[in-house]
């Protein structure tokens, strides 16, 4: 099948994001399509264009009107599909719902053209709660024209439970994993008798990091007149301001860190990946998934990150329901509220299993960006001869 995956943005080589969009491609290739990619970004002369692959279709220009420019005319998109006689278009959500981009889909549509929406966190207005309204304007308009283009989808793709968003059906798959990118977990002892943790993500108050240098604090007042195993929390990824000082949506992980005089526990490495990122989680012996999805409003979410975790071959703790992980023996559940983390039930669960990292591995098999965009190009394939 030709397939075009659409993005409206470009690809940034340290974002997670940017990654998995590189491993869902790599994924449909694998699974024998020819796909094409469109992206938004810079040429070389710094003007504003669309992408297919590498070759600019559409230069906008430079500056605030490129910008408009670009969400007004995708008339390039349409006919790049039509001319190369594309059969289905795979498009992630970018909050971004609006007249224009309705009538690209409809045209693609009436052209007999296929046409997919990724909308990878749903529920998602719960994400801007405590933002400014000039940071909430986009949602606005969303929500305005979001219904229309559903419309105009022939299904909406997504890592929830949910069997209909914004009036149309769903296809349910899981996030994936790209293994041949993610080294086996090969922890190197240079802890000693502490403990070392690992959350990686570009931190939102969704991740609740926050409740976990909130239990770090209390196990170590509690713990200042006894023989204790010292443990480090080790964040990598962008931390924004309001993460670190605090905002209406969460208190700050500076506001425990001080609180509590820790500041030699949390370990702040901002963004890494590669053998920089690969050396601190061999440092570690569990990771940190989500802690605060329920700030959103969800409940049930199947995140990258925990597939990540799986697929490195770390134990490590959630809060929110994911059905792939939920009754594994290598995943400590905490609660979907804003308690404290329990530190020291998270060490005796560490004292208590011991967990082989190709095992924990090969029990996410199933999850490869090929099977699961396998099974979205098959489910679509059979109702399309329906």
């Amino acid at each position: 099948m030709k397939i075009l995956f659409l993005t409206y943005h470009g690809f940034d080589p340290g974002s997670g994001i940017s990654k998995k969009m590189l491993a869902q491609i790599k994924g449909l290739r694998q699974g024998g399509h020819e796909v094409h990619v469109c992206s938004y970004d810079y040429d070389s002369k710094r003007n504003l264009c669309r992408f297919i692959d590498d070759r600019p279709i559409k230069n906008y220009g430079h500056g605030a009107l490129a910008a408009i420019r670009q969400r007004m005319s995708y008339g390039c998109i349409a006919d790049y599909c039509i001319d190369h006689e594309i059969e289905m278009v795979y498009s992630r959500n970018y909050q971004n719902a609006t007249p224009w981009l309705v009538s690209l889909f409809r045209r693609l549509r009436k052209n007999g053209i296929h046409c997919l929406q990724e909308i990878p966190t749903y529920p998602y207005d719960g994400e801007f709660r405590g933002y400014p309204w000039d940071k909430k304007i986009g949602l606005y308009v969303d929500k305005m024209f979001r219904n229309a283009l559903a419309r105009q989808m022939d299904a909406v793709v997504t890592f929830s439970e949910a069997k209909q968003i914004f009036g149309q059906r769903t296809i349910n798959i899981s996030n994936g994993v790209d293994f041949d990118a993610i080294p086996l977990h090969r922890y190197d002892g240079s802890g000693g008798d502490d403990i070392h943790v690992i959350a990686v993500a570009e931190v939102h108050t969704w991740h609740g990091f926050d409740r976990f240098i909130h239990g770090m604090g209390k196990y170590y007042e509690e713990c200042k007149n006894k023989k204790l195993k010292k443990v480090y929390f080790h964040i990598v990824g962008d931390v924004w301001d309001p993460e670190m000082n605090g905002s209406s949506r969460a208190p700050g992980f500076a506001t425990y860190i001080n609180k509590y005089g820790i500041e030699p526990y949390v370990i702040f490495h901002g963004k890494l990946f590669g053998e920089g990122l690969d050396r601190v989680f061999n440092q570690c012996v569990f990771a940190v998934g989500s802690l605060g999805r329920h700030r959103s409003g969800i409940t049930h979410i199947k995140t990258l990150k925990n597939r990540e975790y799986a697929s490195r071959g770390i134990p490590f703790i959630y809060s929110e329901c994911d059905s792939d992980f939920d009754h594994q023996p290598y995943v400590l559940k905490a609660p979907a509220d804003e308690s404290p983390i329990d530190i020291q039930q998270v060490l005796d669960f560490i004292d208590n299993h011991h967990f082989n990292p190709s095992e924990i591995r090969r029990s996410v098999e199933h999850l490869s960006w090929k099977v699961q965009m396998g099974r979205v190009v098959e489910e679509e394939g059979v109702r399309r001869k329906e």
